[in-house]
């Protein structure tokens, strides 16, 4: 099987270059890397041109931009990736040999926060078993499927948040979960930006009120997310 890593991305000039480099050994043993831009206005697109297999544009939001990926997309596995993750050492071959082995079609990465506060690391736990016992993944999890499972499931949505929600929900008729106990480490930013215990406390208000039906827009203004321009 081969592998396509779609890399959403907006505004990450900063730190695009780090995290594409970090990729190259795996584009060396095959992997497609293809990067969605989702209208940054800075040097990001630039930045990532030489370091990947494609740069394309998308509509801003991670569901469209990853639905945009796919479409170029040419491996028998997809494998979705956030900017500022970091996949664990031969993550590709972590990911093709677990779904041979294990016959499953979809899975996730184990996730670990990078950051100083010590409740950082008892999120990445309770993350780590919610999914276990749940069957629900998260994007900071690097959550992969093959082609036929993904297209099988519908895709990712096009919504403005809890995409990958959605998505897990669809893949888990499918079947459970591959969870691989390597561990992806992605930035705490966003919890040490809005307090470790105010940010728990928001996503899970969050998930539960996307439970009871609450549009992913209207979930998406309390998160703090602009709207999407209408085209």
């Amino acid at each position: 099987m081969t592998l396509s890593i779609i890399v959403p991305v907006l505004n990450e000039a900063a730190g695009i270059a780090a995290a594409l480099a970090r990729l190259s050994p795996l584009v060396d043993r095959g992997a497609e890397l293809i990067v969605v831009d989702g209208g940054s206005t800075d040097d990001t697109v630039a930045r990532a041109r030489p370091l990947a297999s494609h740069v394309i544009g998308a509509p801003r939001g991670r569901g469209a931009q990853m639905q945009r990926g796919v479409a170029i997309a040419r491996g028998d596995v997809l494998l979705f990736l956030h900017a500022d993750t970091v996949l664990p050492e031969a993550a590709d071959r972590l990911v093709l040999d677990g779904l041979c082995r294990s016959g499953r079609v979809w899975g996730r990465f184990d996730v670990a926060i990078a950051g100083r506060h010590p409740l950082l690391a008892v999120v990445a736990r309770m993350m780590n078993l919610r999914s276990r016992l749940t069957g629900i993944a998260t994007g900071d999890q690097a959550m992969f499927a093959t082609r036929a499972a993904y297209d099988a499931a519908g895709g990712f949505a096009d919504i403005a948040l809890m995409e990958d929600i959605a998505l897990s929900k669809r893949l888990r008729r499918l079947g459970p979960p591959l969870c691989l106990r390597a561990r992806a480490v992605t930035s705490g930013r966003r919890w040490e930006a809005g307090g470790v215990v105010r940010t728990i406390v928001l996503m899970w208000t969050l998930r539960f009120l996307f439970w009871c039906g609450v549009s992913p827009d209207r979930l998406a203004r309390w998160y703090g997310y602009a709207p999407r321009p209408e085209s």
